[in-house]
């Protein structure tokens, strides 16, 4: 079944994308919706919220599973790790938190950012996470190691997400306030390419989970833009594993 997600202050609607109409409505939250992150096996949903928590749902019955709490500020953003063994928060109190699905408990915290943290996500080997921050960088995190291993300071203002590329993770694509988009290396954390074109602050970009290695951004200039691989692949770095 093909669904739509559609966050209407503090409830998230699932709509049959197909048929047209409501399937689910999440409610819980107490305060307005970030961001949602839908789990590995599909069945279940995170949601991110300024009450100060995240919520694990489960779609097909509707049901909140979890209510995590650990932030003292708004949760902002959330993801998983590849296998779903895993969660990632990300909190306006410039902490990113990193939970075990199995025993609801927070494992990690993530610490360096100086403001509010507005991304994250895992590697697609499971092994990093990489945040972003109004602190206009992004770190990149070793869950082995327990500690932050490289700060990205590529962009003039808030970074608003940050991507692996979804298969190997070759690169680490970055958004920003400054109205622009730059990709990186994951090996060597150097810039290969700065995409401008946006007039506006770009608000996500996201990269395509076939293998196209296609970039999709969004911003405030009212613009939606696809960037073709030719466009941010040209430097040999960033396909070095």
């Amino acid at each position: 079944m093909d669904i739509d997600l559609m966050l209407k202050w503090a409830t998230t609607i699932v709509r049959d994308l197909c048929a047209g109409q409501v399937l689910r409505r999440l409610e819980g939250h107490t305060d307005r919706l970030a961001r949602i992150a839908f789990h590995p096996m599909g069945r279940h949903l995170a949601t991110a919220s300024y009450d100060q928590t995240w919520r694990l749902w489960d779609v097909e019955v509707g049901a909140c599973l979890l209510e995590q709490e650990g932030h003292s500020r708004a949760v902002y953003a959330v993801d998983f790790h590849p296998d779903g063994s895993l969660a990632g928060s990300a909190g306006l109190d410039a902490y990113a938190r990193v939970w075990d699905m199995r025993t609801g408990r927070s494992v990690l915290t993530l610490q360096g950012h100086v403001k509010q943290i507005l991304a994250l996500d895992f590697s697609p080997d499971g092994y990093h996470v990489v945040t972003g921050s109004d602190d206009h960088t992004c770190k990149v995190f070793d869950l082995r190691m327990r500690k932050c291993i490289y700060t990205i300071a590529g962009h003039r203002s808030l970074v608003s997400s940050v991507r692996y590329e979804s298969n190997s993770g070759a690169y680490i694509v970055s958004s920003g306030f400054d109205c622009l988009i730059k990709v990186w290396c994951a090996r060597t954390f150097k810039c290969v390419k700065t995409l401008a074109g946006h007039e506006g602050k770009v608000m996500c970009v996201d990269v395509a989970s076939d293998g196209s290695s296609m970039l999709a951004s969004v911003s405030y200039d009212r613009t939606i833009k696809l960037w073709a691989p030719e466009d941010h692949i040209n430097d040999n770095d960033a396909m070095d594993s």
